[in-house]
C-alpha cells in the first residue's frame, strides 16, 4: 500500500507529465484559456490514462514481452518476442479508449464537446498519454496495481497543471502585462515558475 501511495504521489507532483517532462504541451497551452474547459479536458485525460496504462501493462506482460505468451502456449512460447509491436499496440489501445471518451462526452456533455473541439480526439496523439505507457514499460512495475496508481497519478498531475495555468491565465487578462509578453509569452513564463514550484516536492520521501 505504501509503495502504491509513493508511486501515486511521485507521478502527481515529482514526475508530473507537464512540469517534469513537458509532455502534452500542445493541448495544455491551447485549451487552458478557461478553467471550465481545462477541467473537462483534464478529466478526459485522467480517464484515458486510468484505463490505458493498466491495459497496456497487461498487454505488455502477457502478450508482447519475450516468453509472455507462456500462459497460453506453454514452454513453446519461450522464443516468442513480440516487444517490437509495443508502439503500435499501445497506440491502438489509446486510440480505442479516446474514441470511447469522445462518444461519451458528445452524448452527455455536448457543450463541453463543442468547446474542446479538435483537442478531444487529439488526446489520442497527446504525447503525455503515450509517454505514460512507455514510462510504465521502462520502469517495469511489479503488478497492475502499481501501473494503475501510476496512470491515475499521471492523469491527476496533468489535470492539476492545466487547471492551474487556466486559473492563472483568467487572472492575467486583467493584469498590466508588457505588450511583448502578452499571450503565449507570459504563459510560458508562468509555466516555468509552476515547474520550479513543483520541484519543491523532490525532497519528499515516503
Amino acid at each position: 500500500m505504501e509503495n502504491l501511495l509513493n508511486i501515486f504521489v511521485r507521478s502527481v507532483f515529482i514526475d508530473n507529465m507537464i512540469f517534469a517532462y513537458f509532455l502534452g504541451m500542445c493541448s495544455y497551452l491551447a485549451v487552458s484559456k478557461t478553467v471550465k474547459t481545462s477541467f473537462g479536458l483534464g478529466i478526459a485525460v485522467v480517464f484515458v490514462l486510468l484505463i490505458t496504462v493498466p491495459v497496456n501493462y497487461l498487454l505488455d506482460n502477457f502478450v508482447l514481452k519475450a516468453g509472455a505468451l507462456s500462459w497460453l502456449l506453454g514452454e513453446s512460447a519461450a522464443n516468442i518476442d513480440l516487444s517490437f509491436l509495443s508502439f503500435i499496440m499501445f497506440i491502438a489501445v489509446i486510440a480505442a479508449i479516446v474514441q470511447l471518451v469522445e462518444m461519451v462526452v458528445e452524448k452527455f456533455a455536448p457543450a463541453l464537446y463543442n468547446q474542446l473541439g479538435i483537442f478531444l480526439p487529439l488526446i489520442a496523439v497527446n504525447c503525455a498519454i503515450m509517454g505514460a505507457s512507455l514510462f510504465m514499460q521502462e520502469r517495469g512495475y511489479a503488478n497492475i496495481g502499481e501501473a494503475t496508481a501510476f496512470g491515475l497519478g499521471s492523469g491527476i498531475g496533468w489535470l492539476l497543471a492545466i487547471v492551474g495555468i487556466a486559473a492563472i491565465r483568467e487572472k492575467l487578462k486583467y493584469s498590466n502585462i508588457p505588450a511583448p509578453l502578452r499571450g503565449i509569452g507570459i504563459t510560458f513564463i508562468v509555466t516555468g515558475l509552476m515547474a520550479i514550484s513543483f520541484m519543491s516536492f523532490l525532497g519528499i520521501n515516503l
